[in-house]
């Protein structure tokens, strides 16, 4: 009874730590329309993650190798790559609780690629839970002053699938022995830094001039509201579910609507607050009762992972 008590005292204590990162990310959007140069969402991109995976990789002093540089590669483009650059593209098209609210689509997505993957059971639990977590985004989206951009919605849902597919693979990957969330953290945003680099300078060409101002916003997204914030999210996948962890991205739209009432004096109705309790509620619906054993990639496990395929 005792290690029952203290397990699930660990795992809403994981998971709470863990809920940080969408409560931050949540403010992205207030960050980019306010302290950003305006119309760069490729450059901001690179801005965001590149710098911040390079300080983690000289932090850390940990490389990948042998498997873990195509696994990284791969993580870097989904969790970093794609999603960070269409969540820009959406944020820039879109007022910052939309932009928000359609990433949020992404648990739903991460319990059908989680049934696929083989590491958790498809429940009506968890599909209800995404329901509940999709109404509540209609409710805040369809109560939007601002009219929706279909490229910005667009951009909005395959940042979601992708960030759902991601947080499954890190999970089944687990990582190599010895190797810390911290420089797994690292590995993944200079993969995906790398992977915009090209993109911003083709779609975008020479990078802007930087005032104080722009400056100041790069370095909390960076150093904040990506370093910190996705070192306690992959943590946070190690120790809990998957799908227990994507859940908590529903948390970043309620941020990004709350900040965006406070902070840009967007408006914020009756019905768009019930859809702000509605995806509160999915999201302690989706959460398990059970914390999984943290997946190590060590040879043995590996091996044991073949045999299974075989």
């Amino acid at each position: 009874m005792t290690t029952s008590r203290a397990g699930a005292a660990g795992l809403a204590g994981t998971l709470a730590l863990t809920g940080l990162a969408p409560l931050v990310w949540g403010s992205t959007y207030a960050v980019t329309t306010t302290f950003l140069p305006p119309e760069r969402p490729m450059f901001t991109a690179v801005m965001r993650v590149l710098p911040a995976g390079l300080l983690l990789l000289a932090l850390t002093r940990k490389l990948p190798y042998g498997q873990w540089i195509s696994r990284a590669l791969v993580l870097g483009v989904l969790n970093i790559g794609i999603f960070t650059a269409l969540l820009f593209v959406a944020a820039y098209r879109l007022p910052g609780g939309v932009a928000a609210v359609l990433t949020s689509a992404a648990p739903l997505f991460a319990v059908g690629f989680a049934a696929l993957a083989g590491i958790e059971r498809l429940t009506g639990r968890k599909i209800v839970a995404g329901l509940i977590g999709m109404a509540g985004v209609a409710l805040v989206v369809l109560k939007a002053t601002a009219a929706l951009d279909t490229l910005g919605v667009l951009a909005g849902i395959v940042a979601a699938v992708a960030m759902g597919s991601g947080t499954v693979l890190t999970k089944r990957w687990g990582r190599p022995e010895g190797v810390t969330p911290l420089a797994m953290t690292g590995w993944q945003l200079t993969a995906g830094g790398l992977m915009l680099l090209p993109i911003a300078a083709l779609v975008e060409g020479a990078p802007p001039a930087l005032d104080a101002r722009n400056i100041g916003g790069y370095l909390y997204l960076g150093l904040i509201g990506t370093a910190v914030a996705y070192a306690l999210w992959f943590r946070g996948i190690a120790r809990a579910s998957a799908t227990s962890v994507q859940f908590l991205g529903l948390l970043s739209p309620l941020s990004a609507t709350v900040i965006g009432w406070a902070a840009l004096g967007q408006s914020l109705t009756v019905l768009q607050i019930l859809g702000m309790a509605i995806v509160l509620g999915g999201t302690l619906l989706g959460q398990t009762s059970g914390a999984p054993r943290a997946v190590e990639s060590t040879p043995a496990a590996e091996n044991a992972k073949t045999r299974l395929a075989a």
